[in-house]
């Protein structure tokens, strides 16, 4: 997916601006299992995934857990260090060969001071991973497993075919062997 086109997705821009902040964007490729972000570290950049697909965990008690995917198209930043220049509390792992879009928060910061059109973009970027976060969480609180999953196959259908079982797994909060008791029921 072209920059372009990502930048859209998340509110479209003037001409003027999205030039801008393309002209801020560096196009990065790195191997599957490479990991992206680090958890207790302020992170500096801001990606978007062109192609591939990346994974966001954390660990507790000695087991990841997955809480995000991430596809083309879509952002790959740590919110907390985007929002509040703190460390963040995950790591994000790039589950395939992936080629993305990186952007410097210093840069972006900048813009959003120069550039008003650029600042609503950010506004409604943090919005919009705001109602993602919501829809999560209500989903993790109010939905059975089997509900969970096979909202998982209607929304991203791609996933199952290209992460692993046992990031699917923890993702929705349920061991590998129910996964497949869950699978086995849905055939």
């Amino acid at each position: 997916m072209e920059i372009e086109q990502i930048l859209d997705l998340i509110y479209p821009l003037p001409e003027a601006s999205k030039r801008l902040l393309q002209n801020c964007v560096t196009e990065v490729r790195y191997s599957k299992g490479h990991i992206l972000l680090r958890a207790d570290k302020i992170e500096s950049s801001i990606y978007f995934i062109k192609k591939g697909i990346a994974r966001a965990y954390a660990n507790r008690d000695a087991n990841e857990v997955t809480f995000w995917f991430g596809k083309e198209g879509d952002t790959v930043l740590s919110m907390k260090s985007y929002v509040a220049n703190q460390k963040g509390y995950e790591d994000i792992e790039l589950l395939e060969d992936c080629e993305l879009y990186e952007l410097k928060s210093k840069n972006l910061e900048k813009l959003f001071g120069q550039d008003i059109n650029i600042a609503n973009w950010g506004r409604k970027f943090a919005e919009k991973e705001l109602v993602k976060t919501e829809e999560r969480l209500i989903s993790s609180q109010f939905r059975t497993a089997t509900e969970r999953y096979k909202e998982l196959l209607r929304d991203y259908p791609h996933l199952i075919r290209r992460v692993q079982l046992g990031h699917i797994a923890s993702y929705l909060g349920i061991s590998q062997v129910s996964l497949s008791r869950i699978r086995a029921e849905i055939r």
